[in-house]
């Protein structure tokens, strides 16, 4: 592949300590190369970018993209693909709806037009990652993964109770080769087994899964310190205990500390932030300074927000009993799954109102965990897509966080009760380009292991994204001038120029030779499913990169 140079641009890549400096922006065959110490050597196609704000593409690491609950919320919404324009098909681009949840071809055409590259699905149970590799492999030009379920997994938890580590790591190892998985994902560990057993799924981190005679706060510890084991490139990802639920801090702070030094990456944060109780709203309240504190103290921590936009969007989860909850508390639509051996699902639309005290304080605390934590390497961007509001917020989101203004104009269009109940208002940090540039694309990056991805320093996988400057900042970071994947123009001032097709993202640890054996015998024992069945083939998967390397503890 000829060699392209992107000239003359304001470069901000933060993993090479690179920090608005006016450099060039050299790549060939797919990658970032060092730009060549002979002034005659020139490349063959140049593209002056000068004054431009060049980044490296962006890494969304915590949405919902792909898998049975996405394409059950889009055949349930019928009436929000009709109100919006579908996306008509080009010679260069398929059909598509929109709405909350879009379809798969324009769901990579949107990230895309944004200037993201990568994006992972957070939740597929793994008897459904079949399914999820169908429908990425017709998400176009996006790099792509899932994190796999294991925190109801029955054949997780029997080997918890029985004390086995090593047959615990090697049912660890086993789902995610099977499934072509990348990551572990805990989601309302215990209290969805509890719920489907007749609970009602809100427990507390020392409560019994009566079957397994386990508690969550095992789950949580022995599956982070299994994944530091297995030396996974990304740590446990969890969905906390009691989302949504007032009083719900202590439960994210006591899960903090059941991780007992491992690794671990809390998610869609800020749903685990509230204090107050259920019985009186007006108690409800942001306990952001508390879980932000302990999280500065613990570099071995991350997060993601999750947060909140105001408007019309549809909650997915694995956590079933949140779906019922939603929707005894909205009264709307409800569509709740029952994953054999694994886990649940539940679906409610849902419209985030300004006028709302409740909704307006998810909306604050959301921005409080981006101003407290004081490292942005330890927090990366997300709405939880589609669960907080689209990924499409991100160029709003970036707005808010550099201009206090903007936060304090908006602050007064908000129910005047926020103000007491939270600590925004008092919060005048603005965020750098650097620093957007480290929680869009240099954090989640570091956070998933990906060595190739968030940097533009040679080796890395030449994904670019060009923007021009502007005073309005969500203009600026909506209409990127120019993106490029792997060295491929793929955005020229809005209009899509190609539409290359991503790779898989899998982990593939090694394998326990003696587990094998247990969990066949498991199959046979408690599955539906034959055990020669189970694991997805190499065709099921596509283009993938296997990502085996050690992670960095």
């Amino acid at each position: 592949m000829s060699r392209t140079c992107l000239k003359g641009g304001v470069v901000y890549d933060p993993r090479n300590g690179i920090d608005g400096e006016l450099r060039d922006v050299w790549m060939q065959d797919g990658r970032c190369i060092a730009a060549p110490t002979d002034p005659a050597d020139r490349a063959e196609v140049i593209i002056d970018v000068t004054g431009m704000v060049v980044m490296p593409g962006g890494v969304d690491m915590h949405c919902h993209i792909a898998g049975p609950k996405v394409n059950t919320a889009r055949k349930m919404l019928p009436d929000q693909r009709r109100k919006t324009q579908p996306m008509l098909r080009t010679r260069l681009t398929r059909s598509g709806t929109l709405g909350t949840v879009p379809s798969t071809f324009a769901t990579g055409y949107l990230y895309a037009g944004l200037g993201y590259t990568t994006a992972f699905d957070a939740a597929v149970p793994p008897i459904a990652a079949r399914h999820a590799h169908d429908e990425l492999q017709d998400t176009p030009v996006l790099d792509r993964g899932f994190y796999v379920m294991m925190g109801n997994n029955h054949l997780i938890m029997e080997r918890l109770h029985a004390g086995q580590k090593e047959l615990l790591d090697g049912a660890v190892s086993w789902l995610l080769k099977s499934t072509g998985g990348y990551a572990v994902k805990l989601v309302n560990p215990g209290g969805v087994e509890m719920w489907k057993s007749g609970g009602d799924g809100y427990c507390g981190l020392d409560d019994e899964v009566a079957l397994y005679r386990t508690t969550p706060r095992q789950i949580i510890r022995e599956l982070a310190m299994s994944a530091d084991r297995l030396q996974l490139p990304h740590p446990v990802h969890v969905h906390c205990n009691q989302l949504g639920i007032p009083g719900n801090w202590t439960t994210t702070l006591e899960t903090m500390k059941s991780f007992e030094g491992a690794r671990a990456h809390l998610t869609h944060i800020q749903f685990h932030s509230y204090g107050g109780r259920l019985s009186d709203q007006s108690t409800f309240c942001s306990q952001t300074p508390a879980l932000a504190e302990y999280v500065n103290a613990n570099p071995g921590l991350t997060v993601d927000v999750g947060q909140v936009m105001f408007g019309e969007t549809t909650s997915m989860t694995g956590d079933g009993p949140l779906g019922h909850y939603l929707h005894r508390v909205t009264g709307r639509r409800w569509f709740s799954g029952d994953v054999e051996l694994e886990g649940g699902c539940g679906i409610v639309p849902i419209t985030y109102r300004d006028r709302s005290f409740v909704h307006a304080l998810q909306w604050a605390i959301g921005l409080e965990w981006y101003l407290l934590v004081e490292d942005p390497w330890q927090i990366a961007m997300s709405t939880d897509h589609p669960n907080g509001g689209s990924f499409l917020a991100y160029p709003e989101i970036i707005a808010l966080l550099m201009d206090s203004a903007r936060r304090r104009e908006y602050l007064q269009r908000l129910p005047a009760a926020l103000r007491n109940a939270c600590c925004l208002p008092d919060l005048t940090r603005e965020y750098s380009l650097s620093e957007i540039a480290i929680i869009t694309r240099a954090a989640p990056a570091r956070m998933l292991g990906l060595r190739d991805k968030g940097h533009l320093g040679p080796g890395a996988d030449a994904d670019v994204c060009v923007y021009s400057r502007q005073d309005d900042l969500e203009a600026m970071f909506r209409f990127p001038r120019f993106v490029f994947r792997r060295g491929q123009l793929i955005i020229d001032d809005g209009e899509i120029r190609a539409v290359p097709f991503g790779s898989t993202f899998m982990t593939v640890p090694e394998q326990n030779p003696d587990a094998v054996p247990v969990i066949r015998n498991w199959f046979e024992r408690n599955s539906t499913l034959q055990f020669a069945n189970f694991p997805v083939d190499d065709h099921d998967v596509g283009d993938a990169v296997v990502t085996n390397h050690p992670a960095r503890l």
